[in-house]
């Protein structure tokens, strides 16, 4: 090898060494990064991103509970709130923005369980830990909690059977499933059609977009005009605000009786069609405990303390993910006073207005 060669092969050798020396370098850097965030010890900064507006938990409920119990156990906490109104590429630009804001911890309850993977990634790979809350979305997310989902539409099941009584073959019921971009609405289908499947006939089967109440009603209005408003005894709503839907369609087809309806979350209008027998039941889900199941792991990951979980959990991206997993509550007319009353999360005066006074005043909710 000449003179010349070998002051290039020393050269390049040289050049190649000082990048690995320096990439080497950026991933300690990286990685004391990650390090400097498990061992924080102070006030956490908490991002709180929820999914959507049209149902009225999350601005009701979720919201002010989880923001309530991170205070309670830190009060010099900071939460930060976004809301993407059901726009998964606006959520995506949140998650961004909390990881600019460089948030200790993130509470996501994602639009599209897919569509944000790549952000969950993202956030991830700047040391910022992700609790996936209500619905388990993808990538490598650090924790979990929600309801036990598939339970949720066995209960639903369970309820409109028991509804429907020695009548459950003497029509068609209407199935109205979730959106299909929320990986709850496929466990609550499965967990209904564990029960419903060979005992009822589903005359129709909708996937409703984005859960909405005027979907819902265009998907009812079909199934009359498809099935005829004589041929349908039981609807299978997947929550409170597709059932108001429903049961403003079914009134305006001239369904007569209305047939038994179920919903969930035990929304405020849900809670008064329960008491005024329009719907049938809702499910009731202790927004309370998943709220502190959620603060409790995100103070955990942002302190670098293990994780308090129940279970685990699979994703289609991550297996064994840590998990609480709330037990739901079948809420009818006879269980009203001992769910949403007696848990505190409507006051009766919310409930019992001048419409439904009457009915309260029936059940004893005073």
């Amino acid at each position: 090898m000449n003179a010349t060669m070998r002051r290039v092969v020393v050269a390049t050798a040289a050049v190649s060494m000082a990048v690995s020396l320096a990439a080497c370098g950026s991933a300690k850097e990286a990685d004391k990064s990650k390090d400097d965030k498990k061992k924080k010890t102070g006030p956490l900064t908490i991002g709180l991103l929820l999914p959507e507006d049209q149902t009225a938990r999350y601005e009701a409920m979720d919201h002010p509970l989880i923001e309530k119990e991170i205070k309670a156990n830190c009060a010099d906490c900071k939460v930060i709130y976004a809301n993407a109104k059901s726009d998964s590429s606006v959520q995506q630009q949140q998650v961004d923005s909390m990881i600019t804001k460089d948030v200790d911890v993130i509470i996501l309850d994602s639009v599209n369980s897919k569509d944000i993977r790549k952000s969950v990634k993202e956030a991830d790979k700047a040391g910022i830990p992700v609790v996936a809350y209500d619905r388990l979305a993808e990538g490598p997310v650090s924790a979990y909690t929600s309801f036990d989902n598939e339970t949720v539409g066995k209960v639903q099941g369970e309820a409109l059977l028991k509804a429907l009584g020695d009548k459950a073959k003497s029509g068609k019921i209407v199935m109205l499933n979730g959106w299909e971009a929320d990986p709850n609405a496929a466990l609550f289908k499965k967990g209904a059609l564990s029960v419903l499947e060979g005992k009822v006939d589903i005359g129709k089967k909708y996937d409703v977009d984005r859960w909405l109440a005027d979907e819902a009603n265009k998907a009812m209005t079909g199934a009359i005009n498809s099935l005829g408003k004589d041929n349908i005894i039981g609807v299978y709503s997947a929550n409170d605000t597709m059932a108001g839907g429903a049961i403003n369609a079914l009134k305006a087809g001239g369904v007569k009786p209305l047939p038994p309806v179920t919903g969930q979350d035990a929304e405020l209008a849900g809670v008064q069609r329960v008491l005024a027998g329009t719907q049938y039941m809702s499910v009731y889900k202790p927004y309370g405990q998943e709220a502190v199941a959620a603060a409790k792991m995100a103070l955990a990951l942002g302190r670098g303390e293990k994780v308090p979980a129940e279970t685990t959990a699979d994703s289609p991206t991550k297996k064994g993910i840590p998990a609480t997993l709330i037990p739901p509550v079948s809420m009818t007319k006879d269980n009203i006073k001992d769910t949403v009353v007696k848990d505190g999360l409507y006051k009766v005066a919310d409930i019992c207005t001048a419409k439904y006074k009457a009915e309260c005043d029936k059940l004893g909710i005073k």
